[in-house]
């Protein structure tokens, strides 16, 4: 069964009873797939997140570091001084909570010393052994992500007998190793990793099946916008694919995807709205 609760914490609260979630990326990276670095400078980057709360997002994903594939790890010290100035600025200015998107607890404990309050870990707590303790000390909503192999090595030849399943109980298993680690388990995300080591039929079949993942009873979350499976799809580069990622959006919010992560929060928004609509019968044009 779908879960249909609520994950409330400090000021916050994400309610899953409705309409999809938007969540929105913020890339304060030079090398991003996606972006090529267009709000990797300080001024930018805090424009761009108060344009994509007007927007409507509900959650605002700020990373410092390029997930790519074949993508080398960026330091420490250089993610701290990307993202930090940035939420310094934004957190106090803001109604949605901030997620920071790293697989290291020094990152993570900065970022929410300045105002995140979300941990995204694409490495489901795998990467560095301390992050588990901070989630549980922070008592902060973690996202946790399947992915095989690391950013560096995750497209070399990955390979699966059923990815469905496979996906599905490595999900299970970080769920437990976190709620053993002192996590609280009701305020756990899963992300069943588009593109994170898997081949364009994996990822396809992963996004076909995505209501087999209701049944871990946790908020589901997709990130697919500008991937490299929709440029297989529609001969694009990354800079074009938004009108796609719309398209495949709106299919995963009518499957009842609980969040989206997404580059275009603006029209996003408005499909899951408009989705939601037609799911309950409400027709009244009030907006």
């Amino acid at each position: 069964m779908k879960f249909a609760g609520q994950i409330c914490w400090d000021r916050f609260r994400l309610d899953f009873s409705g309409r999809t979630l938007v969540m929105g990326i913020l890339n304060v990276t030079p090398d991003s797939f996606s972006d090529a670095g267009e709000y990797f400078s300080l001024e930018l980057a805090i424009v761009r997140a108060m344009q994509m709360v007007d927007e409507g997002a509900d959650i605002i994903d700020i990373g410092g570091e390029s997930t790519r594939p074949g993508s080398q790890p960026t330091p420490v010290i250089e993610q701290i001084h990307r993202v930090v100035p940035v939420l310094e600025k934004i957190a106090g200015q803001i109604n949605v909570p901030i997620s920071i998107d790293t697989t290291s607890s020094q990152v993570a404990r900065a970022a929410i010393d300045a105002g995140a309050s979300i941990i995204n870990d694409i490495s489901a707590l795998r990467f560095d052994s301390k992050m588990a303790h901070l989630a549980a000390e922070a008592n902060v909503p973690v996202i946790l992500m399947h992915m095989q192999g690391t950013p560096q090595t995750m497209q070399e030849a990955p390979y699966y007998e059923e990815v469905v399943s496979e996906v599905k109980t490595f999900l299970q298993e970080r769920m437990d190793f976190a709620a053993r680690a002192g996590l609280d388990r009701s305020k756990l995300i899963i992300d069943v990793g588009i593109g994170f080591g898997k081949r364009f039929e994996d990822n396809m079949t992963v996004l076909s099946r995505i209501e087999e993942y209701f049944d871990l009873d946790r908020p589901v979350m997709v990130g697919h916008s500008r991937k490299g499976f929709i440029g297989k799809l529609t001969g694009q580069p990354a800079g074009d694919r938004d009108q796609a990622s719309l398209a495949i959006g709106a299919v995963l919010a009518g499957k009842g995807v609980h969040i989206l992560r997404v580059h275009e929060v603006k029209y996003t928004r408005q499909a899951c709205e408009i989705i939601w609509k037609l799911q309950q019968g409400n027709f009244d044009a009030e907006r």
